[in-house]
C-alpha cells in the first residue's frame, strides 16, 4: 500500500473471533437482563471502561458484576461468562501477519482487560502451539497496560509518540467504527473491516 509503513491492527473480530452475545446470553442467564443496556461492541458504560483502562481490579469487577446477578452466583461463572465472548484466532490471518512482517512494521492496539488477556492468551497457545502472541508485532498495546482506550483521538496519538511513527504512513484496521472514526480524528489512515471480511484478502 503507497505511503504506508506502518500498520496497526485490533484484535478482537479482526484476528480474533469474538461474539457479543454469547456473554450477553451468559450474563443474562446468571440473572443480569440488563446487561445489554452497559455493554455491546458500540460502548461500554464506566464500569467496563475502568477495567479496560486498567483503573479497578478484577476483584472490583467481579464483585460489581455480582450486584446484577443472581443472589450467590460465584466469581468462577462470572468469569465464565464474561470469557464466553471469546472464540478462537483466525489462523489463516496470522499467518498473513508473518508476510506482512516482510513490509510493514506491525503493531496492535486492543481494548482488553486483564481477564480476557489471560484467557486469549491460552486459546493462543492451544491452537498454535506457540507461547507468545506479542511476538507477531514490534509492539502490542492493550487498553488495561497503557490506561488509554479506543475511540478516544489521544490514545491513537500516544501510540504514534510511542512507537515513533507518523499518522500519514500509518494504516489502523479496526472493526468497530467508532474506533475508526477517532483513528480518523487522529489523522491515521484507516480501514473498517466489515463482517466477512478478512485481513488476508485486503489489498495490503
Amino acid at each position: 500500500m503507497e505511503g504506508i509503513k506502518n500498520i496497526i491492527f485490533d484484535l478482537g473480530g479482526v484476528l480474533l473471533n469474538i461474539d457479543y452475545n454469547r456473554t450477553s446470553e451468559a450474563f443474562k442467564k446468571l440473572g443480569a437482563g440488563d446487561f445489554d443496556s452497559f455493554y455491546s461492541q458500540q460502548g461500554a458504560n464506566q464500569l467496563f471502561e475502568e477495567l479496560e483502562t486498567g483503573n479497578i481490579t478484577e476483584t472490583d469487577f467481579y464483585s460489581e458484576m455480582q450486584k446484577h446477578c443472581d443472589p450467590n452466583t460465584t466469581i468462577a461463572q462470572i468469569q465464565a461468562a464474561w470469557n464466553a465472548i471469546l472464540l478462537d484466532f483466525r489462523e489463516e490471518s496470522l499467518r498473513f501477519l508473518k508476510t506482512l512482517n516482510d513490509h510493514y512494521s506491525l503493531f496492535l492496539l486492543s481494548n482488553t482487560n486483564s481477564i480476557h488477556l489471560s484467557e486469549f492468551d491460552k486459546i493462543f497457545i492451544r491452537q498454535t502451539g506457540n507461547s507468545n502472541f506479542n511476538d507477531l508485532f514490534s509492539k502490542a498495546y492493550y487498553s488495561h497496560l497503557i490506561h488509554k482506550r479506543k475511540p478516544y483521538p489521544s490514545t491513537y496519538l500516544f501510540i504514534l509518540e510511542d512507537a515513533g511513527i507518523s499518522a500519514e504512513e500509518t494504516l489502523f484496521i479496526d472493526d468497530s467504527k467508532n474506533n475508526i472514526e477517532g483513528a480518523d480524528e487522529a489523522g491515521l489512515k484507516t480501514h473498517w473491516l466489515k463482517p466477512g471480511e478478512r485481513i488476508e484478502l485486503l489489498p495490503l
